[in-house]
């Protein structure tokens, strides 16, 4: 594979959206003042993925080094590690609890108060990971929402603080490590050095939400082609994250169905003419469709298709309003919803989306990366230019499938050693 002139230094971090319509690859530098530059990026249709697992692991592998060459001349620079995103209908997400108690169990009617520590966070953490898992699954993400000592609660950070109890309250992503370790073979197999794999709407919420909107609360509904990712933020923590098994391409498949014509041409179609909202579409402009062996000529008002995807659409709001609903969080959404990914990009979609919903909607799009107003400026990008910061800005405490040397049995070891310590 040809490569970059230069070398990727420490300062150069990248990121590879691997999804079922695109493979997005970004480069980026991390400047001296902490910021992120956009060096390069590359983006090709994706093959050999459907609904977030590899059907043709040869075809991703040759879309995967296709985008990583386009982005590596753009930067001239050679990737030798990465960061990878992830989503799929194996993907299940719970909030789960892990507690510790403080008085390091030098007697077992001792009551005084300890000064918590580092270990003691990280123990609390580490026990919220103790859940029963499938032989197939692994935790992907564990995610602090927030802390308890004692009865106070809310805290974010209780190091220094003092207490007999310290409760930690967690989000857990959980996936199935085959695909995880699928795609990372698919990776380096390419001679990319592993860093990571990331879900990909927490990817897309960094370069799409700012503090406020996590703290009162918002939903980011990530728009793919096979899935959308629903994740509620509130009190600047993840609340609840899901997969729906629905995308934009349903919208392809019902318009290819409904006027007989290949994917392909209906893909074009949806994008030129389609309207998310029928009422802003006209029946007065119409466009010819394709002649199929011979038969009549044919056209269609730019009105009647947006029908089709209107009632697509509609139908895969109204999910979303169920998933919103499992979150049981607390007070209003105050900033309401986010639409990211490709398939936000429909026309007047968040017009649709306010009169379904009910809610403020606004289109989210990539920001706080400099460089990227000229080449990645649209929602597609997001969830590539998000793992440019993964490392530095996220709140990631897992630790067992990104390096590959603790599993659940070796946190499972550590709560049995612990709870003796302790008890």
């Amino acid at each position: 594979m040809k490569r970059g002139t230069q070398s990727q230094g420490q300062n150069i971090t990248v990121g590879i959206d691997i999804g079922s319509s695109k493979v997005c690859c970004a480069i980026g530098e991390l400047m001296a003042d902490k910021s992120t530059k956009l060096l390069g990026i590359g983006i090709v249709p994706s093959k050999g993925m459907k609904r977030g697992n590899i059907v043709h692991r040869d075809q991703l592998i040759e879309q995967i080094e296709k985008a990583v060459q386009s982005a590596e001349m753009m930067a001239d620079i050679s990737v030798e590690r990465a960061i990878i995103s992830m989503t799929g209908e194996h993907i299940r997400c719970i909030n789960t609890v892990g507690a510790v108690a403080l008085n390091k169990g030098s007697s077992p009617n001792l009551v005084a108060e300890h000064t918590i520590m580092l270990e003691d966070l990280e123990k609390a953490v580490e026990l919220s990971q103790a859940v029963s898992l499938p032989i197939d699954k692994d935790i992907l993400h564990v995610l602090p929402q927030e802390f308890l000592v004692d009865t106070l609660e809310f805290i974010k950070n209780p190091i220094g603080m003092t207490g007999r109890r310290l409760e930690a309250r967690v989000h857990l992503v959980i996936a199935a490590t085959a695909a995880m370790q699928n795609l990372k073979n698919c990776v380096e197999e390419l001679g990319i050095d592993f860093e990571g794999i990331v879900f990909q709407p927490l990817a897309s919420s960094l370069v799409t939400l700012n503090d406020d909107e996590k703290n009162l609360g918002v939903t980011l509904v990530d728009i793919g082609a096979h899935t959308t990712d629903v994740t509620v933020y509130n009190g600047d923590a993840v609340r609840y994250s899901s997969v729906i098994p629905i995308g934009a391409n349903s919208i392809t498949n019902d318009i290819a169905v409904m006027l007989q014509i290949g994917l392909d041409t209906a893909e074009d179609i949806k994008v030129k003419y389609a309207s998310a909202k029928a009422s802003m579409a006209s029946p007065e402009l119409k466009f010819d469709l394709p002649v199929n062996n011979g038969g009549p000529k044919r056209s269609i008002s730019e009105h009647e298709v947006s029908r089709y995807v209107e009632a697509r659409m509609q139908e895969i709001f109204q999910l979303v309003v169920r998933e919103i609903s499992k979150a049981d969080v607390k007070g209003k959404l105050t900033y309401g919803i986010i639409l990211t990914g490709g398939g936000a990009q429909l026309k007047n979609l968040t017009a649709l989306a306010e009169e379904t919903l009910g809610m403020k909607v606004r289109l989210g799009v990539p920001s706080r990366i400099s460089g990227i107003d000229e080449v990645a400026p649209n929602p597609e990008y997001t969830a590539a230019l998000g793992l440019l910061l993964w490392k530095t800005q996220s709140e990631d405490y897992n630790h067992s499938f990104h390096n590959s040397a603790i599993t659940i049995k070796d946190v499972s070891n550590k709560v049995g050693k612990w709870f003796k310590e302790f008890f």
